[in-house]
């Protein structure tokens, strides 16, 4: 199975900006749907942004027009930038993958995990 690594957490101010991002074991160009979930405190897990094989992505309400996912497959790499980080947006992200097979479009059925970064923002 696929072996996923995140970095890039860290803490910054309200408005400030971060890219994480999620080291892969194997190629992930057309083998799997990636994303990104976050979970803070006291809440359950939630997606915040997926992308498919062509590229095609979803986001979360919440992080729409500030947070922006991408890869490099020649890389091996996923990316998520965030942008005019807000205190709510303080949490640990994980990245994630699923095989194609599941649809890409939906934050169900992910079944490959990283450790998490945490990313703390403050006002």
């Amino acid at each position: 199975q696929v072996q996923l690594v995140e970095s890039g957490g860290g803490s910054v101010r309200a408005g400030e900006s971060l890219r994480l991002s999620c080291g892969a074991s194997e190629y992930i160009g057309n083998k799997y749907c990636m994303a990104w979930f976050r979970r803070s405190p006291g809440t359950e897990r939630e997606g915040v942004a997926s992308i498919d094989g062509y590229g095609s992505t979803t986001y979360a309400d919440s992080v729409k027009g500030r947070f922006t996912i991408s890869k490099d497959n020649a890389k091996n790499t996923l990316y998520l930038q965030m942008n005019n980080l807000k205190p709510e947006d303080t949490a640990m992200y994980t990245c994630a993958a699923k095989s194609t097979f599941f649809g890409c479009p939906t934050f169900a059925n992910y079944g490959y995990w990283g450790q998490g970064t945490q990313v703390t923002v403050s006002s």
